[in-house]
């Protein structure tokens, strides 16, 4: 019998996009999270099967995974404008404008782009970047 109360569990967040071994190192280097066993890059010299297809990204500390699924075409999301709306981000939290400031340089070092910047806000600092793929996500002192 199922319990009534009983709710599902998240497991992934699945960002779809044309290259998933680029996307998933962008997110494995900026989060420090892992690839689930088997999904790491291959060997040099040796065909990415993996890649070409679903990589899983794992947190080290447990928790929601991130995935990503292969392509051919994606639009890219034209946040703030609303010609192709983003469908979904991610929001992701440091502990001072300090930290931001340190983790706007390795966003921008791993190829992310600068979409919006809030920093100054005295409530709430963030600020929204693109991904490799256009996906939007924000970084802010939570």
């Amino acid at each position: 019998m199922v319990d009534q109360e009983s709710v599902p569990k998240l497991g992934s967040v699945v960002l779809d996009c044309t290259d998933a071994r680029a996307l998933a190192e962008f997110y494995r280097q900026l989060l420090g999270f892992v690839y689930r066993p088997g999904d790491e890059p291959p060997a040099a010299g040796k065909a990415d099967e993996r890649g070409r297809d679903w990589l899983v990204l794992r947190s080290p500390g447990g928790g929601p995974q991130i995935a990503f699924q292969q392509v051919e075409h994606l639009p890219e999301a034209t946040w703030p404008a609303t010609t192709v709306p983003q469908q979904l981000h991610l929001d992701l939290t440091v502990e001072s404008v300090e930290e931001l400031l340190v983790q706007h340089e390795r966003v921008l070092r791993l190829g992310g782009r600068l979409l919006y910047d809030r920093i100054d806000d005295p409530d709430e600092p963030l600020r929204v970047y693109a991904d490799l793929a256009g996906h939007p996500f924000c970084v802010f002192v939570g």
